[in-house]
């Protein structure tokens, strides 16, 4: 009897694919960590730092409150895994799907055999992705997902920094993100995603540390 085993799991080993998550010895070791598939390199990202974890959930509480409030659809989650394709498999800080968008991956996550798309990593999409800029690891956000978002087609991209206390709205038009707010400090966010919603950033930088 042939035995198959899972190929080594090591951080900066090239080869892997969105499928290598299929093997149950593989995903069991991602789920472990902050990991993503970069260009077909397993890469592993820093920890997230408390100060930017609380903030992005500090602004993510400010939009559901007025979301629920206008019955506007749609959910937020936080570190997502976006399956760009099969070489790029990525964690979103967090992310928005409307019922259109749980559709679609949905359909999607059927067509890659996934009988379960509430089990399936997100395979198209979502309306919109923040991330929350860590120190040291700015390129990342702002160079490399900033090209990568817009190319999967994610309509709205945010990048909250924490340390700075900025956050950077683009909206994607033709293919290319345009950037619509420039905000920090005191200033007053109103998403371009979301009609008549808006939130004051004094109230989402975190004061705890």
């Amino acid at each position: 009897m042939n035995v198959v085993r899972s190929k080594p799991f090591k951080v900066g080993t090239t080869g892997w694919t969105a499928s290598d998550l299929d093997d149950p010895h593989i995903e069991s070791k991602w789920e472990r960590g902050r990991y993503e598939i970069i260009s077909g390199v397993l890469t592993r990202m820093p920890p997230a730092y408390f100060v930017g974890g609380a903030t992005l959930l500090n602004l993510i509480h400010e939009l559901l409150t007025q979301l629920k409030l206008k019955q506007i659809d749609g959910g937020f989650s936080v570190a997502v895994d976006l399956i760009i394709d099969e070489q790029r498999v990525v964690k979103g800080d967090s992310c928005f799907l409307t019922s259109a968008d749980a559709k679609k991956h949905a359909a999607e996550a059927k067509k890659h055999g996934k009988l379960d798309p509430a089990r399936a990593r997100i395979y198209v999409p979502p309306t919109i992705v923040i991330e929350a800029v860590s120190p040291g690891h700015h390129d990342h956000d702002r160079v490399t997902k900033f090209a990568w978002y817009a190319e999967f087609g994610v309509k709205h991209f945010w990048i909250l920094d924490a340390f700075a206390r900025t956050l950077d709205a683009f909206v994607l038009e033709r293919g290319k993100y345009k950037q619509v707010a420039d905000l920090s400090e005191n200033d007053t966010f109103r998403p371009a995603a979301f009609g008549d919603v808006h939130v004051k950033l004094a109230d989402v930088w975190s004061k705890l540390i």
